[in-house]
This record gives structure tokens, C-alpha cells and sequence, in this order.
């Protein structure tokens, strides 16, 4: 009797302990948008307040430009300091300075995850999820005026596309070393070089996702060709633009911005999320290894396209998780997989190998 007792008892607290653990979980899915400066001058009338509210705004646009393709920052551009502030989750002030009649203020702000999508998803907008990717980046100009290469040391691109980066990026390029074989081999297939696959000099990197780029000059006219490939697709890009002078600095700088956007919106592209498609998964999961659940929960944290979990039951031998994926089942199955999870998937709820 008093075994029974003793198991109704620690039954009783873990479920306890398992709901409370997995509401704080779902709402506890944050965005953090980290090192938030802003300053301003010590007036009469300065305000704390208001230079928080300032970095809120700017902690918000930080988190749609990772968010939100550029073609889509448009349709948020009327939200008001309200509608922010209700989507924060936590804010944290990281340091404060007083500084030559100057303020400034290091701010930590959190974002509701479920709350951000809800917006977006009202403004018409599918998010992409927050991938951080690094990139093997060759730029090569081809001067049709001079019938001549620009590659490496004498490439302007090549030289100032790392000085032109913001905290938004989700691409870290990787900029090819001067090698002078690599040199060679694109000399080599100059009067093919829109066909040439450049994976001789790709795999020497090891980097799963490269972005070769040429860039055809005439005069001031620019035409781009980016072959870009990402793990196993391949997919190619023309863009064009005019009055771009390479020798003028200000023309520089905004053609890189220019092809940096362009690459960060494909690869937004390529890992948008349909907040549209909500999935119900059941799946259940070995309750004698509690690692394993822990683990488990920790990896659904990770992902944005879950978009909401909790554990719907539990006995002595298993818990049973309930999720809404915004996905396909592949989706989900080659998500998990890189998380090195496995599913025996044959009946309605998914068992956990």
C-alpha cells in the first residue's frame, strides 16, 4: 500500500513538474537580438525612457532584416512603438556610459517567437528561419572592354567585400585564397567560364554552399552571373546594373550591398517557414532515460518551424509529445535527422528510436 503510495505521489509531482516544464518551454521561445547600442546627447530633457524605446525600434528592424526578404520590409514599415513593445519578451540593459555630455545605453531585447510569426503572418509575410551558413565566395570580374580577368589581389570586390558587413547578415563568406593554381584554371576556361562548374577548386574548401559570382564590365554597365549552390542545388542568377563605375568607392560599396541583399533574400528563400501549414505531429519517446527526453525537448527549442509542442500524456514507460510543425513529414524526418534523431513512423504516433 505504501508502495502505491509512494508511486501515485512521484507520478503526481512529475506530471506536475512535466507541465509546467513544457508551457515555460513553449512560451519561453524567444528571438534575442544581442548588443543593441544607442546613445544621445544629456539634455534639460533628456528622457531614459525614450532612448529605450529607441532601442527597442532598433532591436525590432535588426530582427526582421534576418527575418523578412527585402521585398517584404516595406509592409512592417507602418508598425507603431505599441505593437513592439507587446511582442517583447525580456529586455536586459548590458551596460550604461556616461561619456562627454553623452548617454548610452547595451541592450539585450528578447522577442516572443509565437507572437513575432503572428504579426508577420497578418502582414502577409512568411519568415524565413534564422540560418547562419557559411559560403565559399569567388568573385571574378571579366573587363569585356580589355578582354582581361580580375580575380583575387587586383579584384576591387574581392578586396572590400568583407569591410561592407552587418549584424543582420546570415551568410559568413569564406573569400577563396590567392591561389595560384586556381589562378591558372581560371584563366584557363575564360571563354567558358558561364558554363565552367568550378568544382576543381570548390572541393578544396570543404564548404558545402559556395557563391561563385561574375561580374561582366562594359564601360559602366554591369551584368552578374551568380552560380550558386547550396549542398546539392544548384541554381543560377543574372542580375544587371547600370551607371556602376568599380573605381569609384560609393559605386563599389553599393553594388557589394547590392549582391550581398540579393544573396541573403535566395537564401532566405530557401528556408522560408508556411505559418500557414501547421502539421500535428504525435510522437513518443522513452520515458526510463530522462537524457533522452531532456535532449529531446532541447532540439524542438532549436527549431522555428515548430511553432508550438507540449507533452499531451505520459506513463511509467513513455511521455507523449504533441507538436505543430509548419512543414512537410520530409521536412520534419530530414530536420531531425541532422539532429541525428530517427522515427519509426508506421503508425500515428512516431516512436522514437
Amino acid at each position: 500500500m505504501y508502495y502505491l503510495k509512494f508511486l501515485y505521489i512521484f507520478f503526481l509531482v512529475l506530471a506536475l513538474n512535466l507541465s509546467f516544464f513544457s508551457t515555460v518551454k513553449v512560451n519561453a521561445k524567444v528571438f534575442l537580438i544581442d548588443e543593441i547600442e544607442i546613445s544621445e546627447k544629456l539634455k534639460n530633457n533628456f528622457n531614459k525612457d525614450i532612448l529605450t524605446n529607441k532601442g527597442f525600434e532598433k532591436a525590432f528592424n535588426e530582427l526582421m532584416q534576418k527575418l523578412v526578404q527585402s521585398k517584404n520590409l516595406y509592409k512592417i514599415d507602418d508598425i507603431s512603438l505599441n505593437q513592439i513593445k507587446s511582442m517583447i519578451e525580456t529586455f536586459s540593459i548590458k551596460e550604461e556610459k556616461f561619456y562627454n555630455k553623452n548617454y548610452s545605453l547595451n541592450l539585450g531585447v528578447s522577442f516572443n517567437k509565437k507572437k513575432i510569426f503572428n504579426y508577420l503572418n497578418s502582414k502577409g509575410i512568411f519568415p524565413a528561419q534564422i540560418v547562419e551558413e557559411n559560403f565559399l565566395f569567388i568573385p571574378i570580374i571579366i573587363d569585356q572592354s580589355k578582354t582581361d580577368l580580375l580575380v583575387f589581389s587586383n579584384n576591387p570586390i574581392y578586396k572590400n567585400w568583407q569591410k561592407e558587413n552587418q549584424k543582420n547578415y546570415l551568410i559568413n563568406y569564406i573569400l577563396a585564397s590567392e591561389d595560384l593554381e586556381d589562378l591558372n584554371l581560371i584563366k584557363d576556361n575564360y571563354l567558358e567560364l558561364e558554363n565552367y562548374d568550378f568544382d576543381e577548386i570548390i572541393k578544396k574548401y570543404y564548404i558545402e554552399n559556395s557563391i561563385i559570382t561574375l561580374i561582366f564590365k562594359d564601360q559602366n554597365h554591369i551584368k552578374v552571373l551568380s552560380k550558386i549552390n547550396i549542398k546539392d542545388k544548384k541554381v543560377i542568377k543574372s542580375n544587371s546594373f547600370k551607371n556602376i563605375e568599380l573605381n569609384n568607392s560609393d559605386d563599389l560599396k553599393k553594388l557589394i550591398h547590392n549582391l550581398k541583399t540579393i544573396y541573403e533574400d535566395f537564401w532566405k528563400e530557401s528556408n522560408l517557414i508556411n505559418t500557414s501549414i501547421k502539421l500535428p505531429l504525435y510522437i513518443q519517446v522513452n520515458n526510463r532515460n530522462f537524457e533522452l527526453s531532456s535532449k529531446f525537448e532541447k532540439t524542438l527549442d532549436k527549431i522555428d518551424l515548430i511553432s508550438n509542442y507540449s507533452v499531451s500524456k505520459f506513463n511509467k514507460d513513455f511521455i507523449f509529445y504533441e507538436l505543430i510543425f509548419n512543414g512537410t513529414t520530409k521536412t520534419f524526418i530530414n530536420i531531425m535527422k541532422n539532429y541525428n534523431y530517427d522515427f519509426d513512423t508506421q503508425k500515428k504516433t512516431w516512436i522514437l528510436k
